[in-house]
């Protein structure tokens, strides 16, 4: 088969495109015919240098990647032979392999692949999607809210907009650039603007008051999410789920001053990490965020955006999203 494997930790450039053994299902395992594989940030981070915690140490050489939509093509011993020919999709956990034409997982990590539900769309759901799952267990709006959406055009974002509206919500979406500002507003945001330009957020009151926002969703982080904070409504929430412009394992969410946010009632609720597992009672309930999110994705209630790459144009991927030039979900295809 061919994969994309990481012989030394550093830039994009080091994920090579090539030859690799065909892996084989152990006991309880199936091997996965690759029809897409996704790409996370925290990949790049770890192709970069260890990241530690627990996410690990990855043995070099190594094949990144723990999201995968696919056919099962094999199955191990002791493996329900039921799989073989199914479309499935999988969060391989821990285990890396995904940038790949073949990997193998658990049959117990398996879910089948809703009928009229592509593969890479799939793929986007089983780990972007279950995040956002997670996002909306800390705050889901509901109507009369007016909700801001940072980074609205990522994998998250574009879902958390879809969803506020389908809620009821008056939605504003803030993303880089005009090429991502437009598909914002094709998402159905009741308005869209670009963060990178000087005085959006006066756009944004000129709009709809002073400050109009009731919920704040973020991954950011930095002087724009600062900026966004200053716009919550008093009693506001800002649900923060990671931070672009953090170093790698610094938590760098972004925090009103103390007074200012006591003086407004502002609540802010980080959703990474401890606060996370306690919400969803256990990392093994991640599962339950997976079935909700192929549900929705299935229903045509939620619908991801996709950014494909070529499998053997991984490195280019990573340097896609090392430079915030992607839309939605980035996802190789073999």
């Amino acid at each position: 088969m061919h994969a994309v494997r990481l012989h030394a930790f550093g830039p994009p450039e080091n994920l090579r495109y090539e030859e690799a053994p065909d892996p084989e299902p152990g006991p309880g395992q199936v091997r996965i015919a690759v029809a897409a594989a996704g790409v996370h940030v925290v990949d790049t981070a770890l192709r970069a240098g260890p990241l530690g915690g627990h996410f690990g140490v990855p043995e070099l050489p190594t094949i990144p990647g723990r999201e995968v939509a696919g056919t099962v093509d094999a199955v191990g011993e002791g493996t329900d032979p039921a799989w073989l020919g199914r479309r499935v999709v999988a969060h391989l956990g821990m285990v890396p392999g995904g940038y790949a034409e073949l990997t193998v997982t658990g049959a117990e990590r398996l879910h089948p692949v809703p009928d009229g539900l592509p593969e890479d769309r799939a793929v986007a759901m089983v780990g972007t999607g279950r995040m956002t799952m997670a996002v909306l267990r800390f705050a889901d709006p509901a109507p009369g809210d007016t909700v801001l959406v940072l980074a609205a055009a990522g994998g998250i974002g574009a879902l958390l907009v879809q969803h506020a509206k389908s809620r009821g919500a008056t939605v504003i979406g803030a993303a880089g650039g005009a090429a991502k500002v437009s598909a914002v507003r094709d998402l159905g945001a009741d308005l869209a603007v670009d963060y990178t330009r000087e005085g959006w957020a006066d756009r944004l009151r000129a709009a709809h008051g002073d400050r109009p926002v009731t919920l704040l969703y973020e991954g950011v982080g930095g002087e724009t999410a600062l900026t966004a904070l200053r716009l919550l409504a008093p009693g506001g929430v800002h649900v923060a789920y990671g931070s672009f412009s953090a170093a790698p394992g610094v938590d760098a969410t972004a925090a009103l001053p103390e007074q200012e946010a006591a003086e407004r009632e502002i609540v802010s609720r980080p959703v990474l990490g401890p606060r996370l597992v306690e919400k969803i009672g256990g990392w093994e309930n991640l599962r339950v965020l997976e079935v909700e999110s192929l549900t929705e994705a299935a229903a045509g209630t939620l619908v991801p955006l996709v950014h494909h790459f070529p499998l053997a144009e991984a490195a280019g991927a990573h340097r896609a999203i090392e430079t915030r030039a992607t839309i939605g979900k980035v996802v190789l295809i073999p």
